[in-house]
């Protein structure tokens, strides 16, 4: 054995040393390079430290045979042998690393794919997770999209029923099952005659009869609703109106009514329009009646009225005879009157037309009665327009017409005096006269109202009239195309009332 050459054994052993260092720190170096790449790998980790303790043995172990080389070589032999012991040890150590490392290699790779499995599920989580909050996300948008689209649909609503709410015409209102109203629109309160809210605000209290306040009440408990209830209301100023309601109870989820709402229509302008169409046409049936009657009366009369003056001619004045018969001549021609105006009433009688100026008839009746007025302390206020069109019309039935108004106001005064104001100006739309007459007399009651045209009406003592002069009137307006009205009490422009009596007349110019 010791005639073997050593020589190729050290150098092999050296070179292998060598490359053992080179090859630990290559590997060393890839590991570093693979753990900057991606430094949370489990793997990369492992090799790096593996790595790492193998550089260190290789290192350690090369050298521990390049030293005992040398000193072998330098015949230090027995310094080796002192220090071996500890190259021996510190090798060992280093192998016990490896060896640690690669052991507990598998439990951390079992851990890391634990860990792995579990931040792939929370991964697989988390992306569902923001799956779902995205589309929560697109919901929410959605939602917000249909909230505006609704709240634009509702403002839009809103804006429709508040405009219909606040000008409507008719009386618009919600009220509780007491009748009790939450809320009204202006319309409503000027109706109601209202300009700010009461405290206490019934709608109830505003119905005029009772049965009407049991019918309404009734209906809305029973049906659940009232349509085209007539009913009388009188407003805070006292004025009575005539309303149409319809209305609807509001019912909760559980049945129960809580209030109401509904709509009232102010019918008074319609119902009285349809009192003097009746009216119209009771004084056209009356007027027919009229004009028979006194086409029958009158030859009599005039044979009996012949008869007296000619038998007067056989008597002396101051005879009894004589007198009885200037009596039944006296009253024949009264009753010839009576006749002459149901005629004219029944407008059979002629007319003749022509251009005339209205103010011009005004002052020529008024310059023949003006005197009387005055001294029973009755006064004449006159605003004539002035350069009034002209209309066609018959002079002397015009006249008799004022005539017939003066004498009713000079009648409605004559114990106490007053003001008579009359009124003549072009209406708005240019194609009617307005002649209005006011007293400020005692007025006319309302239930009589109706009946101040009626042949034979009259609320003057026997003797003092024959109920014809407004009858009369109404024919002569009427035959000239024209409408007469009658207001009493006097609504003034304010809107409140005065006692007295006012009658308007409208006449065509054309």
């Amino acid at each position: 054995m010791n005639g073997i050459p050593l020589a190729p054994t050290i150098v092999v052993d050296l070179i292998g040393s060598a490359f053992s260092i080179i090859l630990t720190f290559m590997a060393l170096r890839y590991a570093v390079f693979l753990v900057r790449r991606q430094s949370n790998n489990f793997l990369w980790g492992f090799l790096f430290y593996f790595t790492l303790a193998l550089c260190l043995f290789a290192i350690s172990r090369g050298c521990g045979h390049l030293l005992r080389q040398a000193l072998v070589l330098s015949g230090h032999e027995g310094l080796w042998h002192d220090i071996s012991p500890f190259s021996g040890g510190f090798n060992t150590l280093l192998m016990i690393s490896v060896a640690a490392v690669t052991i507990y290699y598998h439990r951390g790779l079992a851990a890391y794919k634990a860990i792995r499995n579990e931040a792939h599920k929370l991964g697989i989580a988390n992306a569902k997770l923001a799956e779902t909050a995205q589309k929560l996300q697109d919901m929410n948008n959605a939602l917000e999209e249909m909230v505006d689209e609704r709240t634009r649909d509702l403002s839009i609503s809103e804006k429709k029923f508040r405009h219909f709410f606040e000008n409507s015409h008719d009386m618009v209102y919600f009220c509780s099952v007491g009748g009790e109203i939450s809320d009204i629109n202006p319309s409503g309160m000027r109706i109601l005659g209202l300009d700010t809210r009461p405290k206490e605000f019934n709608l109830l209290s505003f119905f005029h009869d009772e049965d009407a306040v049991a019918v309404y009440s009734s209906a809305l408990q029973t049906d659940g609703f009232v349509r085209d209830l007539d009913v009388t209301v009188h407003s805070q100023d006292g004025t009575l109106r005539h309303m149409l309601f319809s209305s609807n109870a509001l019912i909760d989820d559980n049945g129960v009514m809580q209030g109401c709402e509904g709509v009232a229509k102010d019918i008074t302008r319609i119902r009285i329009m349809a009192q003097q169409l009746v009216s119209q046409e009771k004084m056209a049936s009356v007027g027919q009646m009229a004009a028979g009657v006194a086409h029958e009366i009158n030859t009599p009369l005039g044979i009996i009225l012949g008869y007296a003056q000619l038998m007067k001619d056989d008597f002396q004045d101051g005879d009894e005879c004589y007198e009885n018969l200037k009596v039944i001549e006296r009253q024949t021609k009264t009753c010839s009157k009576i006749v002459a105006d149901l005629l004219k009433f029944s407008r059979q009688s002629e007319s003749s037309h022509s251009e005339l100026a209205i103010n011009d008839i005004m002052e020529e009746v008024l310059s023949v009665s003006e005197h009387t007025l005055n001294i029973d302390h009755i006064t004449v206020e006159r605003d004539f327009q002035p350069d009034l069109p002209m209309i066609m019309g018959d002079p002397g039935k015009l006249r008799q017409v004022i005539v017939n108004l003066i004498n009713n106001a000079h009648h409605a005064m004559e114990t106490a005096g007053g003001t008579i104001r009359i009124r003549t100006n072009l209406r708005p739309d240019g194609d009617q006269l307005l002649i209005r007459l006011e007293d400020n007399g005692s007025g006319i009651a309302e239930e009589i109202k109706s009946k101040i045209f009626d042949p034979f009406f009259t609320t003057k003592a026997v003797g003092k009239g024959t109920g014809l002069g407004l009858s009369v009137t109404y024919g002569i307006i009427h035959d000239h195309n024209g409408t007469i009205n009658v207001e009493s009490p006097i609504i003034t422009d304010k809107g409140e009332e005065r006692p007295g009596t006012a009658f308007e007349i409208h006449l065509p110019i054309q």
